[in-house]
């Protein structure tokens, strides 16, 4: 029987995972995708001084992690409709919220585990509870394996959250396109000059433009579009003239080096669409199994998904670890904890999502920024695997 079942090899199981092999604790990480490499990892991540940089102490990466940090890539700029910029706030270096690649950061986690950790091509189809907090899991291969604590890090659709909620993601309105412009210093220098050296948010009521630069060259395009789902189906993604026709038509009359981060893409457009669970989701204690990261409390892209992840799963390890024989006690501390923090978060997730795509953007956002000492970020900025918090 596995002492510790974790479903799901995205930052935050990888994160539990190496916390609890710090003290001494072993667990089995099973993951549906077929390896480490099986897909790609999105973008850039702004990790925070206040959560996922010390999730990566408690797992004693930090210096690793200091290694992965792409300079300047901290700078924030907000531009109106026509290309005006409104608000441009350099990178001041402080290192409060310092942006890395995903999959360097996922593959520094991915060293760090005893060979044998994670368990790839394992996609679950069903879960069991076979009494005394135990639960007997079944993947796609007809394998099962029996467990004293499940927890599902297995994201936004999760199959582990149903033992212990009937909440569902539910879409939040809005959705982001996404695509990328290569080499843009040299192929497409407008846009690249417009966007900066960090994050880019070209915003109106209902929509915007938004990019980040990430390490060479490279012009990272997410836009959005408050819209129903039926008309992101309505397009034909599969033809990208025509998709990235329907989508730039959305911004007729914006500046041409804001349009051109989706008409120039130079890779197909991709539809994320943004679902968030209740802000306050939670569930009375169910022996024997919890939740982290989006799994637990999904929530509008705010620059807070990553570092919550991460965090929740050094803070769950680190109470396995101080209450060792008492699973149960470890569960209900972790939980009551995470439960004030994620509602905190969630709720804050969405003020920004209304900033930024409201009646007053961007001008709200600018508020936000200049009357503020939060270290929310914009949605933008967040956006290294959108894919979670889409189906």
């Amino acid at each position: 029987m596995n002492p510790v079942t974790i479903i799901g090899a995205g930052l935050g199981g990888l994160t539990l995972a190496r916390v609890l092999h710090v003290h001494g604790i072993a667990s089995t990480v099973y993951e549906a995708d077929a390896s480490a490499d099986a897909r790609t990892q999105g973008g850039m991540l702004d990790i925070h001084d206040h959560n996922g940089q010390l999730a990566l102490k408690a797992a004693g990466l930090f210096n690793e992690f200091r290694r992965l940090i792409h300079e300047g890539g901290e700078a924030t700029r907000v531009l109106g409709p026509h290309g005006r910029v409104l608000f441009d706030e350099p990178d001041d270096g402080n290192g409060r919220r310092p942006e890395v690649r995903r999959g360097e950061l996922r593959r520094i986690l991915l060293d760090s585990l005893p060979e044998g950790t994670v368990q790839w091509g394992r996609k679950v189809t069903g879960v069991h509870p076979l009494g005394d907090g135990r639960h007997e899991v079944t993947f796609a291969d007809g394998s099962t394996v029996t467990t004293r604590l499940l927890v599902g890090a297995d994201g936004a659709w999760s199959r582990i959250r149903p033992l212990l909620s009937d909440a569902k993601p539910e879409y939040v309105g809005i959705s982001f396109i996404e695509t990328y412009l290569l080499d843009a210093d040299t192929r497409h220098p407008a846009s690249a000059k417009a966007v900066g050296g960090g994050a880019m948010l070209a915003l109106a009521p209902g929509k915007g433009i938004q990019a980040h630069r990430e390490p060479d060259g490279v012009l990272h395009t997410y836009v959005a579009i408050t819209r129903p789902q039926e008309w992101i189906a309505g397009i034909d993604f599969a033809n990208p003239n025509e998709a990235k026709a329907r989508v730039a038509a959305e911004f007729d009359g914006w500046a041409p080096e804001l349009t051109a981060l989706i008409t120039d893409g130079e890779t197909d457009l991709v539809p994320r669409r943004l679902h968030s669970l209740p802000t306050a989701h939670r569930w009375e204690r169910v022996p024997g199994v919890t939740l982290l990261g989006d799994a637990a409390h999904l929530m509008p892209p705010s620059g807070e998904g990553a570092n919550l992840a991460m965090y929740d799963g050094a803070e769950l390890a680190k109470a396995i670890a101080a209450h060792r024989g008492d699973l149960e006690a470890a569960l209900a501390e972790y939980e009551e904890t995470m439960f004030a923090r994620s509602a905190h978060e969630a709720a804050e997730a969405t003020t920004l999502l209304q900033l930024c795509f409201g009646d007053n953007a961007p001008h709200g956002l600018i508020d936000f920024f200049t009357g503020s000492q939060s270290t929310a970020v914009p949605p933008t900025a967040e956006q290294g695997r959108p894919a979670s918090n889409s189906k």
